[in-house]
C-alpha cells in the first residue's frame, strides 16, 4: 500500500513574495513619473522613445524616496526578525500622480506584525529601528542636496519664461510652497549654499525635495500618539499612563497648531462677502491639514496604546536612543509644511 503523497511546502505566512514585488515596481514606477512632475517636466506621451527618455528624469526622485522607505520599513522588519516577532515584508503602496491628485507617487509603505509584542524592549527596538534609520537617509539626501545644487540657471531649464523677466518673478497667488522644518534650517545656516531655490521652487530640486519628504514622515510617524512609531518609542520608554498623557498632549497641540487655518477656511462660508479673516501673523504657524490629521488619528487610529505584555524599564542604552529620537522629532516636525503664497 502506497503512503498518501506528502502536502506541498506552503509559504511561509506573511511571505507572498510576488504581491510584494508588485507593489515594490509599480511604487517605483508612480514615483519616477510623479517625480518628471514635481520636475517640472511632464511625460511626454508622443513616442514610446520619448516616453521612456522624460520617463528617465524623474529617477532621481524616484530612488532617493523609495531608499528612505525601503531603509525605514526594512528598519523595522530587521527589528522584529531580532526579536523573533512575525512580521511582513514591507507592502509599498503606489499612488498614480493623476490630474485631480497632487501625488508624490505613493502613500508610503507598511509591515503588518502578526503577533503581540511581549516586551518593552521588543517594542522599543521595533518603533525606535525605522525612524532611526530612516533619518539617516533624510540628513543624508539633505546634506547631498545642499552641498550638490545645480547651476543657477537650471531654474531657468524649468521655467524659461523666467529669462525675460531676469530671474524667478515674485510668485503668483496660489503659489504651493513648503515649510522649513528645523534641521533644514541648520543645515541652509552651516552650509550657506550658493543658488538655493525659494520654498516655491524646490521641490524641482529632487535631492531636496525627497530629503525635506522623509523629514516630514518621519515626523509624523514619531508623534507621540497611538500605535505610530513614535507612541511605541514613548510607552517603553515612560510607560503606559505618561504614555497616554503625552499623547493627549500632543493631539491637542497639533490641534491648536490647525485651527486658526481650519477657522480661516470656513469664514468665508460661515460669513460670505464680510472679508474677515484670521491675522496672517497667526497663519503662518497654522496648517489645517493638523486639524484633519489629529481627527484620523482619534478616530480611526487611536491614541491609547494597548499593554506590551512585560513591564520591565529600558536599559540606559535604550532610553538614550529614545531621547535620541526625541531629538529627531524636534529637528524634523514642520508646522506649516505645505501652504500657497
Amino acid at each position: 500500500m502506497q503512503n498518501p503523497p506528502l502536502p506541498a511546502p506552503s509559504r511561509p505566512e506573511g511571505r507572498n513574495y510576488p504581491l510584494h514585488i508588485l507593489l515594490f515596481i509599480s511604487t517605483l514606477f508612480c514615483t519616477t513619473w510623479a517625480g518628471t512632475i514635481w520636475l517640472g517636466r511632464p511625460l511626454q506621451m508622443g513616442t514610446i522613445a520619448g516616453f521612456l527618455n522624460s520617463l528617465k528624469e524623474g529617477i532621481p526622485y524616484s530612488l532617493s524616496l523609495v531608499a528612505f522607505l525601503t531603509v525605514h520599513e526594512f528598519g523595522h522588519f530587521f527589528a522584529t526578525l531580532r526579536h523573533r516577532i512575525q512580521a511582513t515584508l514591507p507592502y509599498y503602496i503606489p499612488l498614480p500622480p493623476l490630474p485631480f491628485l497632487m501625488s508624490i507617487g505613493t502613500m508610503g509603505a507598511v509591515i503588518r506584525i502578526k503577533q503581540q509584542i511581549t516586551s518593552r524592549k521588543a517594542l522599543f527596538d521595533t518603533g525606535a529601528s525605522g525612524p532611526l534609520a530612516g533619518f539617516a537617509v533624510a540628513f543624508g539626501l539633505l546634506l547631498y542636496g545642499f552641498t550638490n545644487l545645480p547651476p543657477a540657471d537650471y531654474i531657468f531649464s524649468i521655467h524659461p519664461e523666467y529669462i525675460k523677466a531676469g530671474g524667478a518673478p515674485e510668485p503668483p497667488p496660489g503659489t504651493l510652497y513648503l515649510g522649513k522644518n528645523l534641521l533644514f534650517m541648520l543645515l541652509e545656516a552651516l552650509i550657506a549654499p550658493k543658488g538655493l531655490p525659494p520654498m516655491t521652487e524646490m521641490y524641482h530640486y529632487p535631492f531636496l525635495f525627497t530629503g525635506w519628504l522623509a523629514c516630514f514622515v518621519t515626523a509624523l510617524n514619531l508623534l507621540p500618539v497611538g500605535q505610530l512609531d513614535g507612541g511605541h518609542i514613548v510607552y517603553a520608554m515612560f510607560g503606559q499612563r505618561r504614555h497616554e498623557k503625552i499623547a493627549r498632549m500632543f493631539l491637542l497641540f497639533i490641534t491648536l497648531l490647525g485651527l486658526p487655518a481650519f477657522i480661516d477656511g470656513l469664514l468665508p462660508l460661515i460669513l460670505p462677502g464680510s472679508g474677515v479673516h484670521v491675522p496672517a501673523p497667526v497663519l503662518q504657524w497654522s496648517w489645517t491639514g493638523w486639524v484633519l490629521w489629529a481627527f484620523i488619528l482619534s478616530r480611526f487610529i487611536g491614541t491609547k496604546h494597548p499593554q506590551a505584555g512585560s513591564d520591565l524599564p529600558l536599559s540606559g542604552r535604550r532610553m538614550i536612543a529614545g531621547w535620541l529620537c526625541i531629538a529627531i522629532f524636534i529637528l524634523t516636525f514642520t508646522p506649516v509644511p505645505f501652504g500657497t503664497k
